[in-house]
């Protein structure tokens, strides 16, 4: 089961996929699980990241990744695309019915700077709950901060990381089976973070971010890449082209 790979001091590593081609390749690679990232699926399709991508499109890409595989697939719904908690359960809805066994769920305010008010995101959070409860399948809700990316890792502090505790607390309440916060990097506050934390924690994998290994010291229960593995591949296929066309 998915839920149970996520434990605390031996995360499950995800390196994010955007198609059924790249799940297949991270499948071979002896995946446990396999997690889409938004950012790389919108740029796959030409879009930018931010609900851009039309909801029919990410969910038909979904379709295609969890027919492609053996493994189980959660998926970045970013922020439920809609505001109220009613948009949000038919997002997730239609997600598990497209076959994922989890989700991310933000609570930045898409189109603005600001999140959701601490209240306003629970009442989301216990909205996807309540969906994932009805279709009968366990699926991972992951709740997902976005406090660490809208401040500069220099302005990551204990007050900071207060509010996030705050937030995870609230999200815990209403039915979040894990506590996403990207754009956290230091040691000290993912230590702090894992410790008074109920929820297992996720982590992305970013510059200046801990290498896996101490981020399971830390305890951290799942590790994400986000966009690094697009990335990758991308400056792969740029490099290999120009060399091959450098010689026409």
């Amino acid at each position: 089961m998915f839920n149970a790979l996520h434990l605390k001091g031996r995360p499950v590593v995800l390196f994010n996929v955007w198609d059924a081609g790249t799940a297949m390749a991270v499948a071979r690679a002896g995946a446990r699980a396999l997690a889409t990232g938004s950012w790389s699926v919108a740029e796959a399709h030409g879009f930018r990241d931010g609900e851009t991508l039309p909801r029919e499109l990410a969910l038909a890409n979904l379709r295609r990744i969890a027919g492609a595989v053996d493994l189980p697939v959660t998926v970045d719904l970013e922020s439920g695309y809609g505001g109220s908690p009613d948009a949000v359960a038919e997002t997730v809805t239609r997600a598990i019915e497209a076959g994922a066994i989890g989700f991310n769920l933000e609570d930045q305010i898409i189109g603005q700077t600001g999140l959701y008010a601490v209240a306003e995101q629970a009442a989301r959070v216990h909205a996807a709950r309540a969906a994932v409860d009805r279709t009968g399948i366990p699926a991972y809700v992951n709740a997902r901060t976005d406090l660490f990316l809208k401040a500069e890792p220099a302005d990551h502090d204990d007050k900071l990381l207060d509010a996030a505790l705050q937030r995870a607390d609230a999200y815990r309440a209403v039915g979040a089976s894990g506590f996403f916060a990207p754009g956290l990097v230091d040691d000290g506050l993912i230590g702090r973070l894992c410790a008074a934390c109920a929820l297992p924690v996720n982590i992305l994998m970013r510059p200046g971010a801990p290498p896996t290994q101490r981020l399971a010291a830390l305890g951290v229960a799942r590790v994400s890449f986000g966009p690094a593995p697009y990335r990758l591949a991308m400056r792969v296929i740029e490099d290999a082209a120009r060399e091959a066309l450098s010689g026409t």
